[in-house]
Protein backbone atom coordinates (compact mmCIF):
# COMPACT_ATOMS: atom_id res chain seq x y z
CA UNK A 1 0.00 0.00 0.00
CA UNK A 2 1.04 3.57 -0.70
CA UNK A 3 0.42 6.81 1.19
CA UNK A 4 0.94 10.49 0.46
CA UNK A 5 3.09 12.61 2.76
CA UNK A 6 3.95 16.24 1.99
CA UNK A 7 4.09 16.27 -1.82
CA UNK A 8 5.10 12.68 -2.47
CA UNK A 9 3.77 9.15 -2.61
CA UNK A 10 5.70 6.65 -0.52
CA UNK A 11 5.13 3.09 0.73
CA UNK A 12 2.66 3.30 3.62
CA UNK A 13 5.01 1.50 6.01
CA UNK A 14 7.55 4.28 5.47
CA UNK A 15 5.08 7.12 6.05
CA UNK A 16 6.10 9.21 9.07
CA UNK A 17 5.77 12.71 10.48
CA UNK A 18 8.03 14.35 13.10
CA UNK A 19 7.24 13.59 16.74
CA UNK A 20 7.05 17.33 17.37
CA UNK A 21 3.96 17.68 15.20
CA UNK A 22 1.00 19.22 17.06
CA UNK A 23 -1.19 16.30 15.96
CA UNK A 24 0.95 14.12 18.22
CA UNK A 25 1.83 16.61 20.94
CA UNK A 26 -1.60 18.28 21.36
CA UNK A 27 -4.08 16.45 19.11
CA UNK A 28 -4.29 19.54 16.90
CA UNK A 29 -5.28 18.56 13.36
CA UNK A 30 -8.25 18.23 11.04
CA UNK A 31 -9.16 15.50 8.61
CA UNK A 32 -11.80 14.29 6.22
CA UNK A 33 -12.71 10.79 5.14
CA UNK A 34 -14.55 9.61 2.05
CA UNK A 35 -15.30 6.36 0.30
CA UNK A 36 -14.49 5.14 -3.17
CA UNK A 37 -16.77 2.77 -5.05
CA UNK A 38 -15.60 1.31 -8.35
CA UNK A 39 -12.60 3.65 -7.95
CA UNK A 40 -14.90 6.72 -7.89
CA UNK A 41 -14.55 8.95 -4.80
CA UNK A 42 -18.12 9.53 -3.61
CA UNK A 43 -19.21 13.14 -3.00
CA UNK A 44 -15.58 14.22 -3.19
CA UNK A 45 -16.35 17.91 -3.78
CA UNK A 46 -18.39 18.02 -0.56
CA UNK A 47 -15.61 16.38 1.42
CA UNK A 48 -12.91 18.66 0.04
CA UNK A 49 -15.05 21.73 0.79
CA UNK A 50 -15.56 20.57 4.37
CA UNK A 51 -11.84 19.86 4.75
CA UNK A 52 -11.08 23.41 3.62
CA UNK A 53 -13.59 24.82 6.13
CA UNK A 54 -12.14 22.73 8.95
CA UNK A 55 -8.57 23.76 8.15
CA UNK A 56 -9.56 27.42 7.96
CA UNK A 57 -11.39 27.19 11.28
CA UNK A 58 -8.22 25.83 12.96
CA UNK A 59 -6.12 28.45 11.14
CA UNK A 60 -4.17 25.83 9.21
CA UNK A 61 -3.01 26.96 5.75
CA UNK A 62 -3.55 24.41 2.98
CA UNK A 63 -1.66 24.95 -0.27
CA UNK A 64 -3.61 22.52 -2.43
CA UNK A 65 -6.63 23.52 -4.50
CA UNK A 66 -9.55 21.13 -5.02
CA UNK A 67 -8.17 20.15 -8.45
CA UNK A 68 -4.73 19.51 -6.97
CA UNK A 69 -6.24 17.32 -4.25
CA UNK A 70 -8.04 15.33 -6.94
CA UNK A 71 -4.85 14.83 -8.95
CA UNK A 72 -3.09 13.46 -5.86
CA UNK A 73 -6.03 11.17 -5.07
CA UNK A 74 -6.08 9.82 -8.64
CA UNK A 75 -2.39 8.96 -8.35
CA UNK A 76 -2.98 7.24 -5.01
CA UNK A 77 -5.87 5.23 -6.43
CA UNK A 78 -3.74 4.11 -9.37
CA UNK A 79 -0.87 3.11 -7.09
CA UNK A 80 -2.97 1.10 -4.64
CA UNK A 81 -5.46 -0.38 -7.10
CA UNK A 82 -8.30 -0.53 -4.59
CA UNK A 83 -11.80 -0.23 -6.02
CA UNK A 84 -13.80 0.00 -2.77
CA UNK A 85 -11.90 1.86 -0.11
CA UNK A 86 -11.76 4.63 2.44
CA UNK A 87 -9.43 7.59 1.90
CA UNK A 88 -8.43 9.87 4.76
CA UNK A 89 -6.80 13.28 4.35
CA UNK A 90 -5.21 14.71 7.50
CA UNK A 91 -3.94 18.27 7.86
CA UNK A 92 -1.87 18.55 11.02
CA UNK A 93 -0.87 21.50 13.21
CA UNK A 94 2.68 21.17 11.91
CA UNK A 95 6.02 20.58 13.58
CA UNK A 96 6.00 23.19 16.34
CA UNK A 97 9.22 24.43 17.96
CA UNK A 98 7.44 25.07 21.26
CA UNK A 99 4.95 22.15 20.90
CA UNK A 100 2.11 24.66 21.20
CA UNK A 101 2.12 27.06 18.24
CA UNK A 102 0.77 25.85 14.88
CA UNK A 103 3.19 25.98 11.94
CA UNK A 104 3.10 24.75 8.34
CA UNK A 105 0.90 21.64 8.31
CA UNK A 106 2.03 18.16 7.49
CA UNK A 107 -0.30 16.60 4.92
CA UNK A 108 -1.11 12.90 5.14
CA UNK A 109 -3.33 10.86 2.82
CA UNK A 110 -3.93 7.18 3.46
CA UNK A 111 -6.15 4.59 1.80
CA UNK A 112 -7.56 1.37 3.19
CA UNK A 113 -9.78 -1.46 2.02
CA UNK A 114 -13.38 -0.87 3.09
CA UNK A 115 -16.27 -3.32 3.05
CA UNK A 116 -19.70 -1.83 3.63
CA UNK A 117 -22.50 -3.49 5.56
CA UNK A 118 -25.15 -4.93 3.29
CA UNK A 119 -28.82 -5.73 3.80
CA UNK A 120 -28.13 -7.97 6.80
CA UNK A 121 -26.29 -5.18 8.58
CA UNK A 122 -29.17 -2.83 7.83
CA UNK A 123 -31.73 -5.24 9.24
CA UNK A 124 -29.66 -5.86 12.39
CA UNK A 125 -29.58 -2.14 13.08
CA UNK A 126 -27.89 -0.50 16.06
CA UNK A 127 -28.39 -0.40 19.81
CA UNK A 128 -27.22 2.80 21.48
CA UNK A 129 -26.53 4.07 24.95
CA UNK A 130 -26.23 7.73 25.91
CA UNK A 131 -23.51 9.80 27.54
CA UNK A 132 -23.56 13.39 28.77
CA UNK A 133 -21.06 15.20 26.56
CA UNK A 134 -20.53 17.76 23.80
CA UNK A 135 -17.40 17.59 21.64
CA UNK A 136 -14.91 20.46 21.58
CA UNK A 137 -15.52 22.62 18.49
CA UNK A 138 -18.17 20.19 17.22
CA UNK A 139 -18.66 21.95 13.87
CA UNK A 140 -15.05 21.19 12.90
CA UNK A 141 -13.85 17.75 11.84
CA UNK A 142 -10.85 17.49 14.14
CA UNK A 143 -8.90 14.37 15.12
CA UNK A 144 -10.12 14.68 18.73
CA UNK A 145 -12.00 11.43 19.39
CA UNK A 146 -10.78 11.10 22.96
CA UNK A 147 -14.21 10.63 24.53
CA UNK A 148 -15.52 8.29 21.84
CA UNK A 149 -12.52 5.98 22.14
CA UNK A 150 -12.53 6.15 25.96
CA UNK A 151 -16.21 5.15 26.06
CA UNK A 152 -15.71 1.96 24.04
CA UNK A 153 -15.45 -0.13 27.21
CA UNK A 154 -18.76 1.30 28.45
CA UNK A 155 -20.37 0.42 25.11
CA UNK A 156 -19.10 -3.15 25.26
CA UNK A 157 -20.20 -3.68 28.86
CA UNK A 158 -23.69 -2.46 27.94
CA UNK A 159 -23.86 -4.82 24.97
CA UNK A 160 -24.47 -1.81 22.72
CA UNK A 161 -23.02 -0.71 19.40
CA UNK A 162 -22.32 2.97 19.95
CA UNK A 163 -22.77 6.10 22.06
CA UNK A 164 -25.21 8.97 21.58
CA UNK A 165 -24.07 12.26 23.07
CA UNK A 166 -26.61 14.18 25.16
CA UNK A 167 -26.34 17.52 26.96
CA UNK A 168 -28.95 18.98 29.32
CA UNK A 169 -31.61 16.64 27.99
CA UNK A 170 -30.94 17.30 24.27
CA UNK A 171 -29.25 14.96 21.84
CA UNK A 172 -26.51 15.97 19.41
CA UNK A 173 -24.60 13.22 17.60
CA UNK A 174 -22.68 9.97 17.84
CA UNK A 175 -18.85 10.07 17.86
CA UNK A 176 -18.81 9.29 14.12
CA UNK A 177 -22.42 9.68 12.96
CA UNK A 178 -25.37 12.03 12.74
CA UNK A 179 -28.79 11.01 14.01
CA UNK A 180 -32.30 11.42 12.58
CA UNK A 181 -35.68 11.03 14.28
CA UNK A 182 -39.03 10.21 12.66
CA UNK A 183 -42.04 11.24 14.74
CA UNK A 184 -45.40 9.47 14.74
CA UNK A 185 -46.94 12.51 13.05
CA UNK A 186 -44.69 11.94 10.02
CA UNK A 187 -41.96 14.53 10.51
CA UNK A 188 -38.24 13.93 10.09
CA UNK A 189 -35.85 15.90 12.29
CA UNK A 190 -32.12 16.02 13.00
CA UNK A 191 -30.18 18.03 15.60
CA UNK A 192 -29.10 21.49 14.51
CA UNK A 193 -26.54 22.38 17.18
CA UNK A 194 -23.39 20.88 18.72
CA UNK A 195 -22.84 18.67 15.69
CA UNK A 196 -20.57 18.08 12.75
CA UNK A 197 -22.67 18.45 9.61
CA UNK A 198 -22.10 15.15 7.86
CA UNK A 199 -22.06 14.76 4.08
CA UNK A 200 -24.47 11.82 4.22
CA UNK A 201 -26.68 13.89 6.52
CA UNK A 202 -26.73 16.65 3.91
CA UNK A 203 -27.94 14.33 1.15
CA UNK A 204 -30.48 12.54 3.33
CA UNK A 205 -32.06 15.90 4.11
CA UNK A 206 -32.32 16.54 0.36
CA UNK A 207 -33.69 13.10 -0.42
CA UNK A 208 -36.30 13.37 2.34
CA UNK A 209 -38.05 16.32 0.68
CA UNK A 210 -40.03 14.01 -1.59
CA UNK A 211 -41.13 11.80 1.32
CA UNK A 212 -42.01 13.89 4.37
CA UNK A 213 -41.41 17.26 6.05
CA UNK A 214 -37.87 17.56 7.41
CA UNK A 215 -36.25 20.07 9.74
CA UNK A 216 -33.07 20.78 11.65
CA UNK A 217 -33.88 21.59 15.26
CA UNK A 218 -33.20 20.81 18.92
CA UNK A 219 -34.39 17.32 19.85
CA UNK A 220 -34.99 16.26 23.43
CA UNK A 221 -34.42 12.80 24.83
CA UNK A 222 -38.16 12.62 25.43
CA UNK A 223 -38.86 13.28 21.73
CA UNK A 224 -36.28 10.69 20.79
CA UNK A 225 -37.66 7.89 22.94
CA UNK A 226 -41.23 8.59 21.79
CA UNK A 227 -40.33 8.53 18.09
CA UNK A 228 -41.49 5.93 15.59
CA UNK A 229 -38.10 5.54 13.92
CA UNK A 230 -34.50 6.58 14.55
CA UNK A 231 -31.54 6.13 12.23
CA UNK A 232 -27.95 7.30 11.95
CA UNK A 233 -25.95 8.45 8.94
CA UNK A 234 -22.26 8.52 8.10
CA UNK A 235 -19.83 7.85 5.28
CA UNK A 236 -19.13 4.30 6.46
CA UNK A 237 -22.68 3.49 7.63
CA UNK A 238 -24.81 5.12 4.95
CA UNK A 239 -28.09 4.85 6.90
CA UNK A 240 -28.52 2.39 9.76
CA UNK A 241 -31.69 2.06 11.86
CA UNK A 242 -31.49 2.42 15.63
CA UNK A 243 -33.56 -0.30 17.30
CA UNK A 244 -33.06 0.65 20.94
CA UNK A 245 -31.58 3.38 23.14
CA UNK A 246 -30.52 2.62 26.72
CA UNK A 247 -32.34 -0.68 26.39
CA UNK A 248 -35.63 0.98 25.43
CA UNK A 249 -37.14 -0.14 22.13
CA UNK A 250 -37.64 2.47 19.42
CA UNK A 251 -40.93 2.15 17.59
CA UNK A 252 -41.47 -1.50 16.73
CA UNK A 253 -37.83 -2.37 17.35
CA UNK A 254 -37.06 -2.96 13.67
CA UNK A 255 -36.19 -0.88 10.59
CA UNK A 256 -39.11 1.40 9.77
CA UNK A 257 -40.58 2.38 6.38
CA UNK A 258 -39.09 5.90 6.28
CA UNK A 259 -35.61 4.61 7.10
CA UNK A 260 -35.93 1.90 4.43
CA UNK A 261 -37.13 4.35 1.80
CA UNK A 262 -34.33 6.82 2.48
CA UNK A 263 -31.76 4.01 2.57
CA UNK A 264 -32.85 2.83 -0.87
CA UNK A 265 -32.88 6.40 -2.20
CA UNK A 266 -29.36 6.90 -0.94
CA UNK A 267 -28.18 3.70 -2.62
CA UNK A 268 -29.63 5.01 -5.88
CA UNK A 269 -27.82 8.32 -5.36
CA UNK A 270 -24.54 6.46 -4.86
CA UNK A 271 -25.06 4.63 -8.16
CA UNK A 272 -25.60 7.95 -9.92
CA UNK A 273 -22.35 9.23 -8.41
CA UNK A 274 -20.51 6.17 -9.67
CA UNK A 275 -22.03 6.48 -13.16
CA UNK A 276 -21.15 10.19 -13.29
CA UNK A 277 -17.50 9.44 -12.55
CA UNK A 278 -15.09 12.25 -11.79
Amino acid sequence: MWAFINDKLIPAEEATIPVGDLAIQRGYAVFDFFRTAETVPLFIDDHLERLARSAKALRLPVKYSADEWKTIIRELLQKNGLSSSGIRITVTGGTSPDTYTPTEPNIIITQQQLVMKGEEGFQNGLHLITHEYVRDLPAIKTINYLMGVWLQQKVKVAGADDILYVKNGYISELPRSNIFVVSYDGTLSTPSSNILEGITRKYVLRLSKSLLPAMECDISMNDLIKSSEVFVTSTTKRLLPVLSINGQKIGEGKPGPVTKALYNSFLELEQKEIARGW
